[in-house]
């Protein structure tokens, strides 16, 4: 998750889980690097562009003066659908890099034993990564049958920027940052004073566009807090609960009926009302950091406050995936479990777009505390919330845009609450009876 975004929705569009994308993804295969006497060729393929792009690239270009017996072959491929589409077809075709990133909530997806191999955990050890460097709950959403099919490098969760001139005039900070705000009552005042201030709605998100996935993540972030989950624990079976569901679809639709949120705004016209000042608070993923840094905007960030019980707050994470090999294991193999637990080691680099590492020392590392706003918000990482694994869900999912698209139309005023929620559970049923069409899938 990471911009350019209007470009990664263009992506977005009409693809999510069809094959037909695959004609399309011919000219996206990596370059070749010949690799030099004694040195090992590691191919790695990732999604990340924009911000994102260039941290990574920075890493990476560290990563091969560290390691001059490496040959780093790395490939920036289509965000979204085309990136899985290739990746998946690779997988299957057992001819797929050493290396590849994958959101962890996809993971299910992508038929673990089949599609993806698991991970050496002792060639990770003895490169100093364990399993207890992880929060437990991550960590466990990378196995499968025992095996650890997914290493976390990040979660990247929905969280609320604030204008912080606004703020501290509305009387909603103290020492420079915002007052602990809890349950939706004190949230709505908080909007309210805000718009005093302003004159105008206190809060802004996407609301619409083609693509619009913010109002799903808006309802699973508010939704996850009631303690409901959208599908079983297997994400084989609806577990939709009707009445948390409403409360939260309700609660949205009267911030904008009150006038307190901004009702129609894609993603772009949200990213510059906030940015142009205009309103006190933004809901977005943590990686907008960097466009209102170089806007020189006086912002901060925090979590998501908890409005309906919990704290819980939508997110995914990115995680490093090792791509089906028919003769996978040697040199090549260990370079991949090398450079895993260099990009660990070394996230705090990567921490400045925004995300919260999910290598637990690097929380405690000095480097890392003096990020800010970014270190504010990293004890997110206990509380994130995941889809359920269904090969439907997850960052470019169609359970994303689908569930977007209904919830979309609460904060515009063309559903109800309650024409949404029916909605929402039959396109949710859909899903759940289409087969996975990703190859070498049994599901």
């Amino acid at each position: 998750m990471h911009p350019p975004h209007l470009s990664r929705r263009r992506a977005l569009a009409g693809g999510a889980g069809a094959l037909a994308a695959v004609g399309a993804l011919s000219g996206c295969a990596a370059p070749t690097v010949a690799a030099g006497p004694g040195q090992t060729r590691l191919r790695y393929w990732h999604l990340f562009g924009g911000g994102d792009g260039v941290t990574m690239q920075g890493m990476l270009g560290d990563f091969r003066a560290d390691h001059p017996e490496i040959a780093l072959e790395a490939a920036t491929l289509q965000w979204g659908a085309p990136y899985y589409t290739k990746l998946g077809m690779a997988g299957a075709g057992g001819r797929a890099p050493e290396l590849a990133v994958l959101h962890l909530a996809r993971l299910a997806g992508f038929a673990p034993g089949r599609l993806i191999d698991p991970f050496d955990l002792d060639l990770l050890a003895a490169h100093g990564v364990r399993p207890q460097d992880f929060p437990p709950e991550i960590w466990r959403r990378g196995q499968v049958g025992g095996k650890q099919y997914a290493v976390p490098l990040d979660t990247h969760p929905f969280v609320l920027y604030y204008q912080s001139e606004v703020c501290e005039k509305a009387d909603l900070t103290e020492g420079g940052r915002l007052k602990p705000i809890e349950g939706p009552d004190e949230f709505a005042d908080a909007l309210r004073a805000a718009k005093k201030v302003t004159g105008r709605p206190g809060l802004v998100t996407e609301t619409l566009g083609p693509d619009c996935i913010t109002p799903w993540r808006l309802f699973s972030t508010f939704y996850a807090q009631t303690g409901g989950t959208v599908l079983s624990a297997d994400g084989k079976r609806l577990a939709l609960d009707d009445a948390k569901a409403l409360r939260v679809l309700e609660y949205l639709a009267a911030l904008v009926e009150e006038g307190l949120m901004v009702r129609r705004a894609d993603y772009g016209a949200s990213v510059g009302i906030f940015n142009g000042g205009q309103t006190a608070f933004h809901l977005n993923g943590e990686w907008e950091i960097t466009t209102f840094r170089t806007a020189g905007l006086p912002f901060s960030m925090a979590r998501v406050p908890a409005l309906f019980g919990s704290a819980a707050t939508q997110a995914d994470c990115h995680t490093f995936v090792l791509p089906h090999q028919t003769d996978r294991g040697g040199a090549p193999n260990e370079a991949a479990h090398t450079l895993v637990a260099w990009m660990l080691r070394n996230s705090v680099a990567w921490a400045e777009g925004g995300h919260v590492p999910a290598y637990l020392p690097v929380l405690e590392d000095p480097a890392y505390l003096g990020l800010k706003p970014q270190s504010e918000y990293r004890d997110v990482i206990d509380d994130v919330a995941l889809d359920e694994p269904a090969w439907f869900a997850g960052s470019a999912s169609r359970l994303w845009i689908e569930l977007g698209a209904v919830f979309s139309g609460v904060l515009t005023g063309s559903r109800t609450p309650r024409g949404a929620l029916t909605e929402a559970k039959a396109r949710l049923r859909t899903l759940l009876d289409t087969r996975n069409p990703l190859p070498g899938d049994a599901s």
